[in-house]
């Protein structure tokens, strides 16, 4: 398998949604898009993916200029085209119809050279599912904790 180096991770997402399935897509950039990528200047607040007609953009996704880039530059929040096979659209393009779906980037990562977004399909939480989310991420961690102090002490 390739090597995958991550750019950007968007955090949010896991606590803000939760996520059904996910999509590998790979992302349209111009030439200083991809040195700006990178040099992982990528922010991924406020981003988001739809189907439209039959090709999917990458909403919102923020690249900084390129500073060497000058006139060569693009608008840093420009709608950028995503790559998915056929089949994966029109299956996206059903699921996103459906009430409380929505595309969402996670992870931005780099494979042989080329720029690709993991998507996935995400229903949003409600403030009360993010609070149950979090007590129980952290009675995990507590039992986690407690575990590994006593493979520590050999009991």
């Amino acid at each position: 398998m390739a090597e995958r180096e991550t750019i950007a991770l968007n955090r949010r997402a896991r606590h803000d949604y939760d996520i059904i399935e996910t999509y590998e897509a790979g992302l349209v950039l111009t030439g200083t898009e991809i040195k700006s990528v990178r040099a992982r200047r990528v922010d991924f607040k406020d981003a988001y993916a739809a189907v439209e007609g039959e090709e999917v953009w990458l909403h919102s996704l923020h690249i900084s200029p390129y500073e060497p880039g000058s006139r060569e530059n693009v608008f840093s929040r420009r709608t950028r085209k995503l790559l998915l096979h056929r089949r994966e659209i029109n299956r996206l393009m059903g699921r996103t119809v459906e009430k409380g779906l929505t595309i969402i980037p996670l992870k931005l990562y780099l494979e042989r050279g080329y720029a690709k977004v993991e998507l996935g399909l995400a229903r949003g939480r409600r403030e009360y599912d993010k609070r149950v989310a979090i007590a129980a991420r952290e009675t995990r961690l507590e039992k986690d904790r407690a575990f590994a102090e006593r493979q520590r002490r050999g009991t």
